[in-house]
């Protein structure tokens, strides 16, 4: 074939290719080793030295020009490809944007933040100590000793004779107090609990307890009224007030009931405060000196108090929620109602 007619032929067939991959299977039938322009070269031992010589320039300008014709093409169509790729891919500014669902602090989760924004304000430090507890630290050091009958107050589950997952955040103190040495203490210690209760509207095998402790010397009930009414106001609204009822607690001594101002009515009596006006919210009280003593401090230099607020109890008053199940149960219609609630 005349060398002319290879770029002609070129030129017609470049005009139909429309993709890399044909451009790519078209190319070594013109400028492969075995091309139609290599083949050319072929009866070159026939030809005189003068004839050679020309016959190679004219194959290198047209093999040059090939290769040209092949680039200029191969430009064209990456070109034109990303200019498909912009045109798919664009973005219309003006569109709508994609809504995205929000997630939302759990009402559980924001009351405990609520406490802890509180209580570090007054000073307060958040301590935290395992789930898995020894009997020692969750009854022993509390004033309730093996056989003790108020043991029965707690339906604990136990993982052998020493070991269980603990049924109040006391524990936490203990480690505290032991950690301590006889220092004063103030904390904080929030965290999951768990006792053998039967699921139902108002009680759950696991649930959220914070448990606070105050240690120092001239502390009074007054100290600790002030604080749970502080917590009072913070959390279920600034009208609220509270009072103390006796009661007994074997880690504490005196020992108090603690009633809120009734959410719903606020105090004047309704179904729901059963006309009494008062809601029972937390127990508390002045630590026992039994425990002060077993946990390395002299009650004769050292007093204090603690409290355990129910999280799951003021968490369903605040916001009117009458069944704990829903708290874990993950429906997200329940969720989604305190994305707004602060």
């Amino acid at each position: 074939m005349e060398l002319e007619l290879i770029i002609s032929e070129i030129k017609e067939k470049l005009e139909s290719i429309n993709t890399i991959q044909e451009l790519a299977n078209l190319k070594p039938m013109y400028l492969g080793k075995k091309g139609k322009i290599s083949l050319a070269m072929g009866n070159m031992k026939e030809l005189s030295i003068e004839e050679r010589k020309t016959l190679g320039q004219k194959v290198n300008l047209v093999k040059s020009e090939a290769e040209k014709l092949f680039s200029v093409k191969e430009e064209a169509l990456n070109k034109a490809l990303i200019q498909s790729k912009l045109a798919k891919e664009k973005i219309d500014v003006t569109m709508p944007g994609v809504k995205f669902n929000q997630g939302t602090i759990h009402p559980l989760t924001q009351t405990i933040m609520d406490l802890e924004d509180l209580y570090v304000g007054l000073g307060y430090e958040v301590a935290e100590g395992p789930e898995l507890e020894t009997d020692e630290y969750c009854f022993e050091k509390l004033n309730l000793p093996k056989g003790h009958p108020a043991r029965d107050m707690q339906d604990t589950f136990y993982i052998n004779p020493e070991w269980l997952l603990r049924s109040q955040t006391s524990p936490v103190q203990v480690r505290t107090m032991l950690k301590k040495e006889g220092k004063p203490i103030q904390i904080i210690c929030p965290g999951k609990t768990y006792r053998r209760d039967a699921d139902d509207a108002t009680h759950s095998h696991q649930f959220m307890q914070c448990e606070g402790l105050v240690l120092g010397k001239n502390i009074t009930m007054a100290d600790l009224k002030g604080a749970l009414l502080e917590m009072a106001k913070k959390i279920l609204g600034e009208d609220k007030e509270i009072r103390l009822r006796p009661s007994f607690f074997p880690f504490t001594e005196p020992s108090v009931e603690v009633d809120v101002s009734c959410v719903k009515c606020g105090g004047k009596g309704c179904s729901m405060c059963k006309n009494s006006g008062w809601i029972e919210v937390l127990g508390a009280g002045m630590v026992n000196n039994n425990v002060l003593r077993m946990c390395g401090y002299d009650p004769e230099e050292i007093q204090g108090f603690a409290f355990g607020i129910g999280i799951e109890r003021i968490t369903m008053l605040k916001y009117g929620i009458d069944d704990i199940r829903n708290f874990y149960s993950n429906d997200l219609r329940f969720l989604k109602q305190f994305k707004e609630a602060k």
